[in-house]
């Protein structure tokens, strides 16, 4: 069976390339910049951010923006076209994850395409340090579809880990250049995040007047009982005389919460941030970016024996993060009571893994070869 799948796909690939052959002799090159995402439907704020920078610098260049998950393989399939015909006439790509077409195609010289990946600091391993693993890519198919490669340049929060990005990529480091998510440079602006959350407190009065507790996990494929009843275990833990529970889940999960004491808030990573005074998460580099709008960071990590079994990390979350690590909900709001945290050596932590400079935004731009 898998040698059916392997040969299909290497047909469409050879499919793809012909298309594209075709596609670069039509199309006219144009001064255009296309962002390719499988993230989410709706474009990153990376994205809209790198939008807004463009327009502003060079409004004469054409900007698209092309994000979709993969929901439906056949569907997906006219996606990639219309991803190859954009690729097909742009002056630079960017990506913020894997794209098959930038991958597998041969593409005419002066193209720059640019892979900002779509987290801040190091986490877990991904790629090709992933591949064969219960949650990595079968490593034929990786093969047949080239994956990661073509890449100009490929941006990293710190060189601190540039080794994980040799292993994830499989390059030789050569195009990677220290240059963090555009978010970065808003995280950091403390006027803004300020701002922010007195616009969201005033439109949504019930962050008010309390101590807001955002609990924000990582995805899980396959949410079990274990995860509903650590959840529990959380909110029945809160004094909500005192604190709101904010429920963050990952795009893509399907955890739901359903008790009408937690707020269940779809907020983009920033205006979230701004409204929290506590960040609960466990394998999530969101701890990155908290850390770089000052909030006190806790990890509940309930299911840490059997999560480390599927997932591989290129860091030692008990030991390198300076942050409760416990399987106890007890701990956690015992701590929060407390205000058991120590700020000083988490901006330390967060300032070794992600090295800003005067301006992210700016910094991508200049690479882009408009």
């Amino acid at each position: 069976m898998k040698r059916i799948i392997y040969l299909c796909v290497q047909a469409a690939v050879l499919g793809m390339r012909l298309i594209y052959g075709l596609m670069k002799r039509c199309l006219k090159v144009r001064n255009k910049v296309v962002f390719i995402s499988r993230q989410s439907d709706r474009p990153s704020i990376d994205i809209l951010l790198m939008r807004e920078t463009i327009r502003e610098k060079s409004p004469e260049t054409k900007v698209v923006i092309l994000s979709r998950q993969m929901h439906n393989k056949i569907l997906y399939a006219f996606h990639i076209l219309r991803q190859m015909g954009h690729i097909a006439s742009a002056k630079t790509v960017v990506l913020d994850s894997y794209c098959i077409p930038v991958s597998v195609l041969k593409h005419r010289p002066g193209l720059t395409i640019i892979q900002m990946w779509h987290s801040i600091g190091s986490m877990k391993k991904f790629g090709y340090a992933m591949l064969g693993e219960e949650e990595g890519s079968d490593p034929e198919i990786a093969r047949i579809l080239c994956m990661h490669r073509n890449y100009t340049w490929i941006l990293i929060s710190s060189f601190e880990y540039l080794q994980d990005y040799i292993e994830g990529f499989h390059t030789d480091g050569s195009n990677v250049l220290e240059i963090p998510l555009p978010r970065a440079d808003l995280l950091r602006d403390e006027a803004f995040i300020q701002r922010r959350r007195e616009e969201i407190k005033q439109k949504q009065y019930y962050y008010q007047n309390k101590i807001n507790i955002v609990y924000a996990p990582t995805f899980r494929k396959q949410p079990t009982e274990q995860d509903q009843e650590s959840i529990k275990k959380l909110i029945d833990r809160i004094d909500f005389r005192k604190y709101n529970l904010i429920y963050k889940p990952h795009p893509v999960s399907t955890l739901e919460v359903h008790d009408p004491r937690v707020i269940v808030s779809h907020m983009n990573n920033i205006d979230m941030l701004a409204v929290a005074d506590v960040v609960i998460t466990d394998y999530s580099s969101i701890i990155y970016e908290a850390g770089l709008v000052g909030r006190p960071v806790y990890l509940y990590t309930y299911d840490w024996e059997t999560y480390k079994e599927k997932r591989f990390f290129n860091l030692d979350l008990e030991q390198d993060v300076p942050a409760l690590f416990t399987p106890s909900a007890d701990e956690i709001l015992n701590a929060i009571e407390r205000q058991e945290f120590d700020s000083k050596a988490f901006r330390a932590f967060t300032k070794k893994n992600v090295h800003l400079p005067a301006s992210c935004r700016q910094t991508m731009y200049e690479l882009m070869n408009l």
